[in-house]
Protein backbone atom coordinates (compact mmCIF):
# COMPACT_ATOMS: atom_id res chain seq x y z
CA UNK A 1 0.00 0.00 0.00
CA UNK A 2 1.62 3.45 -0.82
CA UNK A 3 1.54 6.12 1.47
CA UNK A 4 0.60 9.96 0.16
CA UNK A 5 1.94 12.57 2.22
CA UNK A 6 -1.05 15.41 2.41
CA UNK A 7 -0.66 19.15 2.79
CA UNK A 8 -2.91 17.72 5.94
CA UNK A 9 0.20 16.71 7.31
CA UNK A 10 2.76 19.44 6.04
CA UNK A 11 5.49 18.82 8.45
CA UNK A 12 5.82 15.20 7.90
CA UNK A 13 7.97 15.92 4.40
CA UNK A 14 10.15 17.80 6.52
CA UNK A 15 10.69 16.03 9.63
CA UNK A 16 11.78 12.54 7.61
CA UNK A 17 13.78 14.89 5.15
CA UNK A 18 15.75 16.14 7.96
CA UNK A 19 16.19 12.39 9.59
CA UNK A 20 17.39 10.98 6.43
CA UNK A 21 20.04 14.04 5.70
CA UNK A 22 21.04 13.05 9.53
CA UNK A 23 22.56 9.44 8.67
CA UNK A 24 24.29 10.88 5.60
CA UNK A 25 27.78 12.33 6.51
CA UNK A 26 28.70 16.29 5.86
CA UNK A 27 32.49 16.59 5.07
CA UNK A 28 34.44 18.97 6.94
CA UNK A 29 37.74 20.38 7.22
CA UNK A 30 40.02 21.92 10.40
CA UNK A 31 43.04 23.49 10.09
CA UNK A 32 46.05 22.37 12.27
CA UNK A 33 49.17 24.03 13.35
CA UNK A 34 52.47 21.56 12.79
CA UNK A 35 55.96 23.13 13.18
CA UNK A 36 56.57 23.22 9.22
CA UNK A 37 53.10 25.20 9.22
CA UNK A 38 49.35 24.17 8.70
CA UNK A 39 47.85 21.57 7.52
CA UNK A 40 44.19 20.70 6.68
CA UNK A 41 42.18 17.35 8.58
CA UNK A 42 39.40 16.07 7.16
CA UNK A 43 36.53 15.02 8.85
CA UNK A 44 33.14 13.19 7.62
CA UNK A 45 30.03 14.49 10.20
CA UNK A 46 26.90 12.85 10.85
CA UNK A 47 23.78 13.63 12.78
CA UNK A 48 22.64 16.94 14.22
CA UNK A 49 25.35 19.82 14.29
CA UNK A 50 23.43 20.98 16.93
CA UNK A 51 23.46 17.99 19.41
CA UNK A 52 25.29 18.45 22.33
CA UNK A 53 26.45 14.53 22.55
CA UNK A 54 29.26 14.08 20.68
CA UNK A 55 30.95 10.71 19.61
CA UNK A 56 34.73 11.17 17.53
CA UNK A 57 35.48 7.71 15.92
CA UNK A 58 38.85 7.77 15.07
CA UNK A 59 40.38 4.94 12.50
CA UNK A 60 43.79 2.45 12.56
CA UNK A 61 47.09 3.23 11.24
CA UNK A 62 46.25 2.65 7.54
CA UNK A 63 42.90 3.49 7.34
CA UNK A 64 40.28 6.44 7.20
CA UNK A 65 37.16 7.95 8.62
CA UNK A 66 34.51 6.19 6.59
CA UNK A 67 35.35 3.20 7.89
CA UNK A 68 32.47 3.66 10.49
CA UNK A 69 29.71 4.32 8.63
CA UNK A 70 27.84 1.40 9.98
CA UNK A 71 28.69 2.58 13.01
CA UNK A 72 27.86 5.97 13.10
CA UNK A 73 24.45 4.99 10.85
CA UNK A 74 23.51 3.36 14.61
CA UNK A 75 24.19 6.19 16.56
CA UNK A 76 23.21 9.49 14.97
CA UNK A 77 19.66 9.21 16.04
CA UNK A 78 21.57 9.68 19.93
CA UNK A 79 24.76 11.80 18.78
CA UNK A 80 26.52 14.34 16.50
CA UNK A 81 29.07 11.70 15.49
CA UNK A 82 32.41 12.69 13.86
CA UNK A 83 34.66 10.55 11.96
CA UNK A 84 38.15 12.47 11.13
CA UNK A 85 40.54 11.16 8.64
CA UNK A 86 43.93 11.49 10.47
CA UNK A 87 46.25 13.63 8.71
CA UNK A 88 47.80 11.66 5.82
CA UNK A 89 45.10 9.67 4.82
CA UNK A 90 41.69 10.03 3.33
CA UNK A 91 40.89 13.67 2.32
CA UNK A 92 43.36 15.17 4.85
CA UNK A 93 46.50 16.82 3.85
CA UNK A 94 49.96 14.89 3.57
CA UNK A 95 52.76 16.38 5.23
CA UNK A 96 56.16 16.91 3.61
CA UNK A 97 58.11 16.34 7.00
CA UNK A 98 57.12 12.08 7.97
CA UNK A 99 58.43 12.38 11.43
CA UNK A 100 54.65 14.53 12.08
CA UNK A 101 53.57 10.94 11.56
CA UNK A 102 53.19 10.29 15.28
CA UNK A 103 50.99 9.80 18.24
CA UNK A 104 51.71 12.77 20.29
CA UNK A 105 51.09 14.97 16.68
CA UNK A 106 47.90 13.44 16.10
CA UNK A 107 46.78 14.67 19.69
CA UNK A 108 47.44 17.53 18.88
CA UNK A 109 45.25 17.61 15.42
CA UNK A 110 42.45 16.17 18.19
CA UNK A 111 42.94 18.67 20.49
CA UNK A 112 42.51 20.94 17.46
CA UNK A 113 39.39 19.35 16.29
CA UNK A 114 37.40 19.07 19.57
CA UNK A 115 38.10 23.08 19.77
CA UNK A 116 35.89 23.31 16.87
CA UNK A 117 33.59 20.93 17.95
CA UNK A 118 32.63 23.51 20.52
CA UNK A 119 31.57 20.89 22.92
CA UNK A 120 32.22 20.12 27.06
CA UNK A 121 32.32 16.38 26.42
CA UNK A 122 32.74 13.52 24.16
CA UNK A 123 32.64 9.96 23.65
CA UNK A 124 35.51 8.66 21.91
CA UNK A 125 35.41 5.36 20.01
CA UNK A 126 39.42 4.28 18.77
CA UNK A 127 40.22 1.10 16.40
CA UNK A 128 43.73 0.40 16.93
CA UNK A 129 45.83 3.59 16.03
CA UNK A 130 42.40 5.57 16.84
CA UNK A 131 42.67 4.34 20.52
CA UNK A 132 45.94 5.51 21.16
CA UNK A 133 45.25 8.73 20.21
CA UNK A 134 42.10 8.50 22.32
CA UNK A 135 44.10 7.08 24.94
CA UNK A 136 46.10 10.32 24.83
CA UNK A 137 43.28 12.51 24.70
CA UNK A 138 41.65 11.17 27.57
CA UNK A 139 44.67 11.22 29.58
CA UNK A 140 45.08 14.95 29.71
CA UNK A 141 44.55 16.85 32.34
CA UNK A 142 41.25 18.92 32.45
CA UNK A 143 40.26 16.39 29.45
CA UNK A 144 36.32 16.52 27.80
CA UNK A 145 36.54 12.39 27.40
CA UNK A 146 33.54 11.39 29.27
CA UNK A 147 33.49 7.99 27.97
CA UNK A 148 36.13 5.71 26.08
CA UNK A 149 36.00 2.34 23.69
CA UNK A 150 39.53 1.09 22.81
CA UNK A 151 39.26 -1.34 19.92
CA UNK A 152 41.86 -4.02 19.85
CA UNK A 153 44.71 -1.71 21.31
CA UNK A 154 46.21 -1.53 24.41
CA UNK A 155 50.03 -0.13 25.77
CA UNK A 156 51.19 -3.34 24.68
CA UNK A 157 51.36 -3.88 21.17
CA UNK A 158 52.67 -7.38 20.30
CA UNK A 159 55.74 -7.95 18.17
CA UNK A 160 54.40 -9.80 15.80
CA UNK A 161 51.58 -7.62 14.98
CA UNK A 162 54.14 -5.25 14.10
CA UNK A 163 55.94 -7.38 11.88
CA UNK A 164 52.98 -8.54 10.11
CA UNK A 165 51.94 -4.60 9.27
CA UNK A 166 55.40 -4.06 8.55
CA UNK A 167 54.54 -5.82 5.69
CA UNK A 168 52.67 -3.98 3.63
CA UNK A 169 52.34 -0.33 5.09
CA UNK A 170 53.29 1.87 2.46
CA UNK A 171 54.59 -0.46 -0.35
CA UNK A 172 53.84 0.67 -3.59
CA UNK A 173 50.63 -1.30 -4.75
CA UNK A 174 48.34 -0.42 -8.03
CA UNK A 175 44.52 -1.80 -8.34
CA UNK A 176 43.23 -2.15 -11.70
CA UNK A 177 39.65 -2.13 -10.08
CA UNK A 178 37.41 -1.81 -6.97
CA UNK A 179 36.86 -5.47 -7.53
CA UNK A 180 40.66 -6.62 -7.64
CA UNK A 181 41.53 -3.89 -4.54
CA UNK A 182 39.27 -5.39 -2.58
CA UNK A 183 40.26 -8.95 -3.42
CA UNK A 184 43.82 -7.71 -2.46
CA UNK A 185 43.52 -5.44 0.20
CA UNK A 186 40.96 -8.77 1.85
CA UNK A 187 44.52 -10.92 1.76
CA UNK A 188 46.20 -9.01 4.72
CA UNK A 189 42.67 -7.94 6.38
CA UNK A 190 41.75 -11.65 7.50
CA UNK A 191 41.82 -10.08 10.93
CA UNK A 192 38.92 -8.43 10.67
CA UNK A 193 36.64 -11.34 10.48
CA UNK A 194 33.86 -12.14 7.98
CA UNK A 195 31.99 -9.98 5.73
CA UNK A 196 29.35 -10.41 3.18
CA UNK A 197 31.22 -9.17 -0.22
CA UNK A 198 28.81 -5.98 -0.19
CA UNK A 199 30.19 -5.29 3.23
CA UNK A 200 33.68 -5.56 2.01
CA UNK A 201 33.48 -3.29 -0.84
CA UNK A 202 31.69 -0.60 0.85
CA UNK A 203 35.03 -1.15 3.13
CA UNK A 204 36.99 -0.84 0.74
CA UNK A 205 36.00 1.94 -1.59
CA UNK A 206 37.02 4.45 0.47
CA UNK A 207 40.16 3.78 0.90
CA UNK A 208 41.72 4.19 -2.72
CA UNK A 209 41.80 7.12 -4.76
CA UNK A 210 42.24 7.65 -8.81
CA UNK A 211 45.61 7.26 -10.00
CA UNK A 212 44.87 8.95 -13.09
CA UNK A 213 45.48 6.32 -15.35
CA UNK A 214 42.18 4.45 -14.98
CA UNK A 215 43.12 2.60 -11.80
CA UNK A 216 43.67 3.06 -8.18
CA UNK A 217 45.85 3.47 -5.38
CA UNK A 218 45.53 3.68 -1.31
CA UNK A 219 44.13 6.63 -0.14
CA UNK A 220 47.09 7.85 2.11
CA UNK A 221 50.56 8.60 2.05
CA UNK A 222 53.27 5.76 1.95
CA UNK A 223 54.96 7.99 4.10
CA UNK A 224 52.96 7.10 7.19
CA UNK A 225 54.86 3.99 7.12
CA UNK A 226 58.35 5.67 7.52
CA UNK A 227 58.06 6.78 11.37
CA UNK A 228 56.28 3.08 11.90
CA UNK A 229 59.92 1.30 10.17
CA UNK A 230 62.03 3.31 12.71
CA UNK A 231 60.76 1.67 15.83
CA UNK A 232 63.30 0.45 17.67
CA UNK A 233 63.12 -2.02 20.69
CA UNK A 234 63.76 0.52 23.09
CA UNK A 235 61.94 2.91 21.41
CA UNK A 236 58.51 0.26 21.82
CA UNK A 237 59.71 -0.27 25.52
CA UNK A 238 59.21 3.50 26.32
CA UNK A 239 56.59 3.69 24.49
CA UNK A 240 54.57 0.77 26.21
CA UNK A 241 55.43 2.28 29.61
CA UNK A 242 54.28 5.79 28.60
CA UNK A 243 51.25 4.09 27.67
CA UNK A 244 50.53 2.62 30.80
CA UNK A 245 50.96 5.32 32.42
CA UNK A 246 48.45 7.23 30.73
CA UNK A 247 45.86 4.58 31.43
CA UNK A 248 46.47 4.24 34.90
CA UNK A 249 45.84 7.79 35.32
CA UNK A 250 42.34 7.16 33.58
CA UNK A 251 39.21 8.24 35.07
CA UNK A 252 36.53 8.02 32.30
CA UNK A 253 34.87 4.20 32.09
CA UNK A 254 36.36 2.49 29.69
CA UNK A 255 35.46 -0.35 27.33
CA UNK A 256 37.87 -2.57 25.91
CA UNK A 257 36.83 -4.14 22.84
CA UNK A 258 39.07 -7.74 21.43
CA UNK A 259 39.03 -9.89 18.64
CA UNK A 260 39.34 -13.05 20.53
CA UNK A 261 42.38 -14.56 17.92
CA UNK A 262 43.91 -10.98 18.18
CA UNK A 263 47.64 -10.83 17.13
CA UNK A 264 48.00 -7.13 18.65
CA UNK A 265 46.22 -7.20 22.00
CA UNK A 266 47.01 -10.06 23.84
CA UNK A 267 44.63 -11.51 26.26
CA UNK A 268 47.23 -11.18 28.71
CA UNK A 269 47.43 -7.49 28.05
CA UNK A 270 43.71 -7.26 28.00
CA UNK A 271 43.34 -8.65 31.73
CA UNK A 272 46.05 -6.36 32.82
CA UNK A 273 43.66 -3.56 32.02
CA UNK A 274 40.74 -4.86 33.56
CA UNK A 275 42.71 -4.99 37.09
CA UNK A 276 44.56 -1.92 36.79
CA UNK A 277 43.94 1.85 35.51
CA UNK A 278 39.95 3.11 35.12
CA UNK A 279 39.45 -1.47 35.28
CA UNK A 280 38.09 -1.71 31.53
CA UNK A 281 35.08 -3.76 30.80
CA UNK A 282 36.33 -6.50 28.27
CA UNK A 283 34.36 -7.84 25.38
CA UNK A 284 35.33 -10.22 22.95
CA UNK A 285 34.74 -10.91 19.86
CA UNK A 286 34.83 -14.62 18.49
CA UNK A 287 35.88 -15.50 15.26
CA UNK A 288 37.45 -11.88 14.43
CA UNK A 289 41.45 -11.35 14.68
CA UNK A 290 43.21 -7.69 14.71
CA UNK A 291 40.64 -5.45 14.60
CA UNK A 292 36.98 -6.01 14.70
CA UNK A 293 35.52 -3.47 12.05
CA UNK A 294 32.41 -2.49 13.78
CA UNK A 295 30.33 -3.35 10.68
CA UNK A 296 28.39 -6.34 12.19
CA UNK A 297 25.44 -5.34 14.58
CA UNK A 298 26.26 -6.92 17.24
CA UNK A 299 29.72 -5.54 17.83
CA UNK A 300 28.08 -1.93 16.99
CA UNK A 301 25.50 -3.13 19.67
CA UNK A 302 28.05 -3.70 22.46
CA UNK A 303 29.47 0.08 21.40
CA UNK A 304 25.93 1.91 21.38
CA UNK A 305 25.05 0.32 24.47
CA UNK A 306 28.34 1.26 26.71
CA UNK A 307 27.76 4.96 24.97
CA UNK A 308 24.51 5.21 25.85
CA UNK A 309 25.53 3.85 29.26
CA UNK A 310 23.13 0.81 29.35
CA UNK A 311 24.24 -2.18 30.90
CA UNK A 312 25.43 -5.03 28.68
CA UNK A 313 22.45 -6.55 26.41
CA UNK A 314 19.95 -4.40 28.17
Amino acid sequence: MAIILTPLDPGSAAVNHASTAHLEPRLRFVTCLRGLGLHRMAYWEWGDPKNPRVVVCVHGLSRQGRDFDALARDLAQDFRVVCPDIVGRGRSDWLADPSGYSIPAYVADMVTLLARLDTESVDWVGTSMGGLIGLGVAALPGSPVRRLVLNDVGPRIEAVALARIGTYLGMPVRFDSLEQAADLLWQVSQGFGPHTREQWLALTAPQLKPDGRGGFVPHYDPAIGVPFRSLTPELAAAGEAALWAAYDSLCCPTLLLRGAESDLLSKETAAQMAGRGPRARVHEFPGVGHAPTLVQSQQRAVVREFLLGRPAGA
